[in-house]
């Protein structure tokens, strides 16, 4: 449940936060809490740098938990009691033991979180461009718009600059210590902590932040799919039409609901096109980096790919968008203009996550033994027999979770694509931001769920195929 919300789009608690805080002064119709309770929000809780900082923060934590859990199991419990021993009370335990070893993850999570915020278009555009408030990511779309690609590619350009050097600060600030060391040779044991009357503070807790970040954001925009009339959210204005209407000339300028609308439906389609062509193409590739790297591990050239492979993420979205434009609006030597096809928008998916499968493939061939590959060439196998015999298969949990990965991601993606969307290359999450811009908030909602219940249904569809396949291969075995 926690890390449901990173499957979602970014921008869904931006649209979330519109329905529950949206005034009549700037959004047209009024939001949930004016509806309801009779009171306005002030401009600057419905739009700008509040509400921005705040639904990134909701969405982008998932990084730092996955990091700070992973670090929290290797902290040893003798060093905890270790310090209890000396005196210390659980609090100053936490500060000046726990907290000082999790730096590392602490800083790998602000470095993440920061390079992806960067980069990130959706959910700036939906709450800032209303009441004019600009980053660099909307700034950027606004030149490509204007037809002022200079400006758009001086921003892009000091996007990367900014990452890489949040990057080099992070590490020179993790350099200053000398040691992160939680596991030694000495032995290791990790010990529950008691929480006492406090875990009940702490239950609550956590489920009230399961409840802001998942269900109610999901249930604000089904709410807000079945309205009629835009800002009256009383049950007697309620209906089916934005999900199953054949069109109507009075209602939405006469658009059909979702399940009857062939423009939804084609970017449907080109979703999960993207979506399935960039995991299958990235998993092979990763797989592939994964194996050159480790095989040639100690060479430099296996170094070098590996750095080449990771490179991409430091790269914000919306900059590598802006980038792909200059590369491929005009023809290079054999290499045709791109810019406008779908070609270009998988190829740009698979780039930018290339470095999420290659370190998934990495991870895979270091647990192969390459004594069994060693076996198979002295009996005469080829490479590629090699590869489909014995490697893939025994990196396949690897393999699938690099493409599982890239699914979700081009999936939900908005931020690197769209400076590259057209109407014929359209998909679901262009749609969406298209009908946020025209104001059709149930469009929007609706498209949203759809794309929500793609994703996670996909998630768990081959979480659990690839389980009894593991289970099937270990009893085969």
């Amino acid at each position: 449940m926690i890390v449901i919300p990173y499957m979602m789009p970014s921008w869904v608690m931006a649209l979330a936060w519109l329905s529950l805080f949206k005034n009549d002064r700037i959004g047209g119709a009024e939001g949930l809490i004016t509806n309801f309770f009779g009171v306005r929000a002030p401009d600057w809780i419905s739009y700008g740098f509040f509400p921005i900082v705040i639904t990134l923060s909701l969405h982008y934590f998932a990084y730092a938990y996955l990091l700070m859990s992973g670090a929290l199991a290797t902290v040893d419990a003798e060093m905890e009691e270790a310090g209890a021993t000396c005196g210390m009370n659980r609090w100053q335990r936490l500060w000046r033991i726990t907290v000082p070893l999790l730096l590392p993850a602490l800083g790998s999570a602000i470095v993440l979180t920061f390079i992806r915020i960067l980069g990130t278009f959706g959910t700036p555009a939906l709450l800032g461009l209303p009441v004019r408030f600009f980053t660099f990511s909307t700034q950027i779309y606004a030149s490509i718009n204007a037809r002022n690609s200079g400006d758009a590619f001086v921003l892009a350009l000091v996007l990367i600059v900014m990452a890489i050097s949040f990057i080099w600060i992070n590490s020179r600030i993790i350099g200053i210590r000398k040691s992160f060391v939680t596991m030694t040779g000495k032995g290791f044991r990790r010990r529950e902590s008691d929480l006492g009357k406090w875990r009940w503070v702490a239950t609550a807790g956590v489920g009230l932040f399961l409840f802001a970040t998942v269900f109610l954001p999901l249930s604000i925009l089904l709410w807000e799919s079945l309205i009629l009339v835009a800002g009256d959210y009383n049950f007697t204005n309620l209906t089916t039409y934005f999900w199953i209407g054949e069109g109507n000339v009075n209602l939405a300028y006469g658009e059909p609901g979702v399940l009857h609308n062939r423009g939804i439906l084609t970017a449907l389609s080109n979703s999960l096109k993207l979506g399935f062509s960039a995991a299958i193409f990235n998993g092979i590739l990763g797989l592939l980096v994964g194996y050159a790297v480790v095989r040639g591990r100690g060479l430099r050239l296996a170094r070098w790919l590996e750095s080449v492979a990771f490179a991409p993420y430091i790269f914000p979205s919306i900059a590598l968008g802006a980038i792909y434009i200059g590369m491929f609006s005009t023809p290079v030597g054999p290499i045709p203009a791109l810019y406008g096809t779908f070609a270009i928008l998988v190829l740009i998916t698979v780039v930018k996550n290339l470095p999420f499968t290659s370190r998934t493939g990495i991870a895979a061939m270091l647990q192969i033994d390459k004594s069994l590959e060693e076996t198979a060439r002295v009996q005469g196998i080829g490479w590629f027999r090699r590869m489909s015999r014995i490697i893939l298969p025994l990196s396949m949990s690897g393999l699938v979770s690099g493409m599982l990965l890239t699914f979700i991601t081009a999936m939900r993606e908005l931020s690197l694509i769209v400076l590259l969307l057209s109407p014929a290359n359209m998909v679901l999450t262009g749609v969406i931001f298209s009908y946020q811009e025209q104001d059709m908030a149930q469009h929007s909602g609706a498209v949203t769920l759809l794309l929500v219940l793609i994703i996670v249904s996909v998630n768990v569809l081959v979480r659990v195929l690839s389980g009894s396949a593991g289970v099937l291969g270990l009893k085969n075995s």
